[in-house]
């Protein structure tokens, strides 16, 4: 974990304390997350978390993107995975989906409750 570059976005009051504090800092400071999204917006874009492999190198964290992007359209749940490679180098492949929704969580955790009382 040490290694992937996390940039992040929160301030630093937000990651101390219990559940509740966290909550409270979120509030505390709306301005802030106010600030990121009409600085993005003003420039005609959108803020999306964005975790990207690229040369051994993993980084994760919030991204100004155009409507143009690949992930403009995701929302909600959805996920996206874009492979660019040797075949695909210009536009990439784009495996797109439902991602960790409660009903597909749900799911997930009862397949796996299944398959672990068989063996």
């Amino acid at each position: 974990m040490d290694e992937i570059e996390n940039t992040g976005f929160l301030p630093e009051s937000c990651l101390a304390g219990s559940v509740d504090d966290f909550y409270q800092e979120l509030e505390r400071h709306d301005g802030h997350f106010r600030n990121l999204l009409d600085v993005a917006q003003g420039k005609g874009l959108m803020l999306k978390y964005i975790a990207s492999f690229d040369n051994g190198k993993a980084s994760v964290g919030l991204q100004s993107i155009g409507p143009d992007h690949n992930f403009a359209n995701l929302s909600g749940k959805d996920n996206a995975v874009l492979f660019y490679t040797n075949r695909y180098s210009e536009q990439p492949l784009v495996i797109k989906g439902a991602g960790a929704g409660a009903d597909v969580t749900a799911a997930g955790v009862f397949a796996d409750i299944i398959r672990a009382s068989r063996t």
